[in-house]
């Protein structure tokens, strides 16, 4: 009968710490830092890293990958694989963001911590599409300004970093002398 749990029997063996990380990655639904990985499986911080490089290695044979980003390790799916996956996939993917949210999002990301009033004032125009940013959790209110009237500063999310697949925020590109002219109205 499928789906049926199998009678009990002798315990099972302890997991090695390759089926641990690997368990841990699909499991957990978020990225796991390496020292987290190596308190689950006993090794160092060294031992553990060697643990997740033979993952990685054999992962592929399976239709997965892992990758460091966010701080931590995840398994995903590699892209190549997506269009075959789409009819199991659910819920549908979110429209692509418009250009004005990716202005927002891009000024946010390189000047955080950044008020409203700033990022209007370096796109030229309004800054509405805050809302559909933070309803997507790619920016959040991360403090208050010590100006007047104390306005929100915005930065970007964890999130933001797993989407764009960023380990942190040193990877976004450099920008030249801090030109935002590549990023906006382009």
């Amino acid at each position: 009968m499928p789906g049926r749990m199998p009678a009990k029997s002798a315990p099972a063996p302890d997991p090695t710490p390759l089926q641990l990380v690997c368990a841990a990655l699909l499991a957990a639904g978020r990225p796991l830092r390496l020292g987290e990985l190596a308190g689950l499986t006993g090794l160092n911080e060294d031992a553990a890293l060697r643990v997740i490089h033979d993952l990685q290695r054999r992962l592929p044979e399976l239709g997965l990958a892992a990758e460091l980003v966010a701080g931590g390790w995840r398994l995903y799916v590699p892209p190549e694989l997506g269009p075959r996956l789409a009819p199991v996939l659910a819920p549908p993917a979110l429209p692509p963001l418009s250009h004005a949210a990716l202005e927002v999002l891009a000024v946010v990301a390189y000047r955080q911590p950044v008020t409203r009033a700033e990022i209007e004032a370096m796109r030229g125009g309004s800054a509405s599409t805050l809302v559909t940013l933070q309803e997507r959790e790619l920016v959040k209110a991360v403090g208050r300004s010590d100006v007047v009237g104390h306005p929100i500063l915005y930065g970007t999310t964890q999130k933001f970093l797993l989407e764009f697949g960023l380990a942190s925020l040193e990877e976004l590109p450099p920008l030249e002398g801090n030109d935002f002219s590549e990023l906006l109205r382009g």
